[in-house]
């Protein structure tokens, strides 16, 4: 329920001036809430219309301290959410649909969530990533722990003994095989090209592994579903001819990249060349005072729940002492 339910102000009535309002939620969204909720600046939390993050999505856990038994990824994300409320933060399940940043220390920073706006001294940027999709069919359907995933180091040792494949030519993807490789029986790394943009290193450790077999020029067409609704092969066409195969495989993971949910924030505060918000050295704060961002947002290289999380610790404790000083 929103916090002004049954309530109707005008779309340009600002209906709370906060100290700390917090875009976005999973692992960074709400460590980030829990700790500016204990320094009692009883933060606001605009969560979106589809809260969690990533992890909303994700099968089982195992690589979050605290949980040696490995824990739901909803679930992750409901003991996240309640360990902010327990100290004072607050929720509202929208969507922010624009901002405007203060240019000037001190002075209020303002969003839109639908029809409710909002004053904010603070602001703390915790939108995510989103994983790029090959968009072919079974691809969704099969998502969710059934098969098609986006995060091989999350999920390796769910595979173990099972043939596995990953698609992808970059770092990342070479990442994924080699982690993979470590549990799974076996490892296809499909690649539409027979060049890679992988670095030299990278590529001598995948073709030096026992348990990776290369396969290029190939391209996904579908993915395949058993009787149990599981994934159980994905279907691949060689690009110069058109040759069609199915590679057996109970785990496929796609890696050609992440595109970072920074567009609300676009041309008001700097990012980088690939749309991922870029921070002060050695600070959460971006280019615009006052102004803070954590996880999968400013993060293209680690991506784990855990870091994530650490970020948004960091991101609470910069706003804090930026607040100290106002």
């Amino acid at each position: 329920m929103s916090i002004w339910a049954n309530v109707a102000p005008k779309a340009t009535e600002v209906r709370s001036r906060e100290d700390v309002v917090i875009v976005g939620s999973g692992p960074a969204g709400y460590t980030a809430a829990m700790y500016a909720a204990r320094a009692s600046f009883s933060p606001l939390v605009v969560e979106g219309l589809s809260p969690g993050g990533l992890l909303q999505g994700t099968d089982v856990v195992e690589n979050f301290p605290g949980y040696p038994k490995g824990v739901l990824g909803p679930q992750l994300m409901v003991d996240l959410r309640e360990h902010a409320e327990r100290f004072g933060a607050r929720f509202l399940t929208r969507d922010v649909d624009r901002v405007e940043l203060a240019s000037t220390k001190g002075a209020d920073h303002r969003l839109w969530a639908g029809d409710q706006q909002i004053a904010a001294r603070a602001v703390i940027l915790a939108m995510g990533a989103s994983p790029r999709t090959l968009g072919v069919e079974g691809e969704r359907e099969l998502g969710g722990g059934r098969g098609v995933a986006y995060c091989a180091v999350c999920e390796a040792p769910l595979y173990a003994g099972r043939d596995t494949i990953v698609i992808g030519g970059g770092d990342s993807a070479m990442e994924e095989a080699l982690g993979l490789a470590r549990h799974a029986r076996s490892v296809v790394l499909v690649h539409r090209r027979d060049e890679f943009s992988a670095s030299p290193i990278m590529r001598k450790r995948v073709q030096g592994s026992a348990k990776i077999r290369v396969l290029t020029p190939w391209v996904v067409e579908s993915f395949v579903a058993g009787s149990d609704g599981k994934l159980v092969a994905a279907r691949v066409r060689r690009v110069p001819d058109g040759t069609i195969q199915e590679l057996a495989a109970e785990g496929a993971f796609v890696a050609i990249g992440h595109t970072p949910r920074s567009s609300l924030v676009q041309g008001s505060l700097r990012t980088d060349a690939r749309g991922y918000v870029t921070c002060r050295p050695g600070s959460r704060e971006t280019s615009v005072t006052g102004v803070f961002a954590c996880g999968d947002l400013v993060d293209s290289r680690y991506r784990q729940a855990v870091t994530a999380a650490a970020s948004g610790c960091e991101a609470a404790l910069d706003a804090q002492r930026y607040l100290e000083t106002l």
